[in-house]
């Protein structure tokens, strides 16, 4: 319970507890503020006066909740609260969506101008400069909206897709969870063609509108929309896998394996022999310089090739080295 307040600092008592929880009733606000139930109705009144939206129920379960109004009235936000939106919108301008920087600034530099001194100061201390992220996959908060707009309403969605390879292709789905992995958002939905789930780069898709019929929503796949994103990635990294044998002991070779991309099948202290997964032989061609260490290709054969090709790019690039240095040293 709080003491008896002058009026405009007992609004904003009210809004701030009418903020905490969805519902209240007369009685309650009226016993948390210590004023009258009559009181209570008056100044819910002069909050939608100056614009909240409160809504009011009547009957025994009867009370108070704020509502959704044509425009954003102020808000009323704690210091952690207030230190996480500006953090928030800071790490917006080094972000993934593409058309949100200047909005994420100006909204910013409002917060900024209202805050406490003491909140000014501990914001300072923990901004860092930091460098803008150039996406290769940006995406506008306008396609982001949309999409997400489809899963909330559990509307079907259609879109014109592009492959990595640039196949083009039309798709309709029943779209579930946006979700973002680095800097790329996802989709992941039920694509109605194939009868199974997918995940689409949001960048690559084109939404269409209008948006197709309500959909009843299926039991997300294990996990849920991360659980199965994580999968579906992992699926592309590992399309190509190969065994080699590195001569190197086994606990120096250990410590330079990550489970994500690689596992030791046996080894001693004179070489083991390792599975590497990647997208392509030619990364892996190319990983294998990182261990410092002769190997030996166990399978497939195909990356014999890669290798040999590797071999000679680095023949070449020496060539370019030596000649740059026999060309310093005669002059």
């Amino acid at each position: 319970m709080v003491p008896m307040l002058e009026t405009s600092a007992r609004l904003l008592a009210l809004l701030t507890l009418l903020q905490t929880r969805r519902e209240w009733s007369g009685s309650e606000l009226a016993d948390r503020l210590d004023i009258t139930t009559r009181t209570v109705r008056r100044d819910i009144d002069k909050l939608r006066e100056l614009g909240y939206p409160v809504d009011a129920t009547v009957g025994v379960g009867g009370g108070y909740r704020l509502g959704a109004g044509a425009e954003m009235p102020p808000l009323l936000l704690d210091d952690h609260e207030v230190l996480a939106v500006a953090l928030g919108l800071n790490e917006i301008t080094t972000g993934s969506v593409a058309d949100m920087a200047e909005a994420s600034a100006g909204a910013l530099t409002k917060l900024r101008q209202v805050m406490p001194s003491r909140l000014r100061h501990r914001l300072d201390a923990l901004t860092m400069e930091a460098v803008p992220r150039e996406s290769r996959s940006p995406v506008s908060g306008a396609v982001l909206t949309e999409i997400a707009t489809a899963c909330h309403r559990t509307e079907r969605l259609r879109f014109d897709y592009r492959r990595g390879d640039g196949a083009q292709s039309r798709r309709e789905v029943e779209p579930y969870r946006l979700v973002r992995s680095g800097l790329r958002w996802y989709l992941v939905g039920w694509d109605l063609a194939r009868e199974d789930w997918r995940s689409f780069r949001v960048d690559r898709m084109e939404p269409k509108t209008p948006t197709g019929p309500r959909f009843t929503p299926r039991p997300l796949p294990e996990g849920g929309a991360t659980g199965y994103l994580t999968r579906s990635l992992g699926a592309v990294y590992r399309r190509a896998s190969a065994r080699v044998r590195i001569h190197a002991p086994i606990d120096v070779v250990a410590e330079m394996v990550d489970d994500a991309w690689g596992a030791i099948e046996a080894g001693d202290e004179k070489g083991c022999e390792l599975v590497l997964f990647s997208t392509s032989l030619v990364s892996i061609a190319r990983w294998l310089r990182a261990f410092d260490a002769d190997f030996s290709i166990l399978d497939p054969p195909e990356l014999i090739d890669e290798c040999r090709a590797v071999a000679a790019y680095h023949d070449d690039l020496a060539a370019r080295y030596r000649r740059a240095v026999g060309d310093a040293g005669g002059r």
